[in-house]
């Protein structure tokens, strides 16, 4: 036990540290602006995203260089990134650890108005896309090559279809430090799920020991969902003649990883020529994760026709019990289902669950494969809703039907009442 005098000087020699660590910050970033994040629900938040829109910045501070910047919450420093490419909106990202009930946090975001000064933190999100090299496709499948390179984007080749055994686990991976997802780059477009046993980044490992090796269970985790001809979890459809149609068929597809983050990744994927239901669409869909989140934001836009829906659901297993909400305007609304419906065999739980607007809800429905929930886009074509998944084996995995309505039902009420985020300096312009 450590002696109270002891503890005294230690706790003082922290303190020190800490204000030389201050003065040091305020030295390499000299300019400054303030923003207060406000919690409006009456209860605790963990692991929470808040994003400031670069156009609002330069309102407050036109001289923000977003290569030299941090983010403090007092004297401790808060994970941030900025994000240049994600089409969603350039701007910062930042995860605060915790916000208390019906509480505000006051931060300070501290730059320097020219160099470049980046910032060190742990990395908790991922996304990739990784494709075989130097061979050529035979009959549809991808002959020889030196091995899988991860690239930036990818026009994926007319050859491509299942089992091509060209792009590394299928199509791109995207994961928090709670779980990992990839969706099948060809006709199927179907969403997966990565269980992890790990809060590492894995998926550059995924693939790599023989092809499909992830579907046994590896030190990191493994593939816990059968998709087959269903929706997986999440997965973009259209309800039509009794049945939920994947984005099968198409003109063209490139998918591009917008954001590659320590604490915010995404993917883009645009669909050219979706045929289905007599029209013709092209679909752009974005697809994030941000860190300590099991949540995957799915924001989509179509044109080119008015689809009467836009749909997504769960694959049905018997194993699992089906849970739904149409939701009401203190929570979003959602379709779920837990049991022991993961793929590992050993008779562990798995839920999975889409989450959506209550004002674009239509109905539940179901086919032979899938349970469906209906959504209506906007006039515009636009559509978000999100999808997760929580595997029993993860880190301080929910293991309990309880524990796992819980954490929906509080989910669900936090997309209703998102953190509000408000500049306390005052404009420049």
């Amino acid at each position: 036990m450590i002696k109270p005098f002891l503890l005294l000087l230690l706790l003082l020699f922290v303190f020190q540290v800490e204000g030389l660590r201050a003065q040091n910050l305020k030295k390499e970033f000299p300019e400054s602006f303030s923003i207060s994040v406000h919690n409006p629900l009456d209860m605790q938040r963990k692991d929470v995203m808040v994003f400031i829109p670069e156009e609002e910045i330069i309102k407050y501070s036109p001289s923000f260089n977003k290569k030299a910047f941090v983010v403090l919450d007092g004297k401790s420093e808060v994970p941030s990134q900025f994000n240049l490419k994600d089409d969603q909106g350039k701007g910062i990202v930042l995860i605060l650890d915790q916000i208390g009930a019906k509480a505000a946090k006051n931060l300070t975001v501290r730059y320097n108005q020219s160099g470049e000064n980046k910032r060190s933190y742990t990395k908790r999100t991922q996304a990739e896309l990784s494709h075989k090299v130097g061979g050529h496709f035979e009959n549809r499948k991808y002959i020889g090559g030196t091995g899988f390179q991860n690239v930036d984007s990818l026009r994926v080749p007319d050859e491509v279809t299942d089992h091509s055994y060209y792009i590394r686990y299928e199509g791109p991976g995207w994961e928090s430090d709670k779980v990992g997802y990839r969706f099948y780059l060809d006709w199927r477009n179907g969403i997966d799920v990565f269980g992890k046993k790990t809060k590492d980044m894995v998926l550059q490992q995924v693939g790599q020991d023989g092809y499909d090796s992830y579907h046994n269970q590896q030190p990191w985790g493994m593939d816990v969902l059968k998709v087959g001809k269903a929706l997986g979890v999440g997965t973009l459809a259209m309800f039509h003649e009794g049945n939920a149609n994947r984005v099968a068929e198409t003109d063209s597809m490139i998918c591009v990883i917008a954001e590659n983050g320590n604490v915010y990744s995404s993917i883009r994927t645009n669909y050219y020529g979706w045929k289905v239901s007599g029209l013709t669409m092209d679909v752009n869909s974005h697809l994030s994760i941000h860190a300590g989140s099991r949540l995957t934001h799915h924001q989509v836009k179509v044109n080119g026709g008015h689809p009467q829906n836009l749909s997504t659901g769960l694959i049905k297993d018997k194993a699992a019990k089906l849970y739904k909400q149409q939701g009401n305007n203190q929570q979003w609304g959602y379709l779920a289902s837990y049991g022991k419906q993961s793929l590992n065999g050993e008779g562990d739980n798995l839920g999975i669950a889409v989450l959506f607007r209550p004002q674009d809800y239509q109905e539940f429905t179901e086919d032979q494969y899938s349970n469906v929930v209906k959504l209506s886009p906007s006039a515009n074509g636009e559509l978000e809703y999100y999808f997760l998944a929580a595997w029993e084996l993860e880190p301080e995995g929910i293991k309990t039907k309880e524990q796992f309505i819980d954490y929906l039902n509080k989910t669900a009420q936090e997309l209703a009442h998102p953190v509000q985020v408000n500049f306390t300096s005052k404009p420049r312009l």
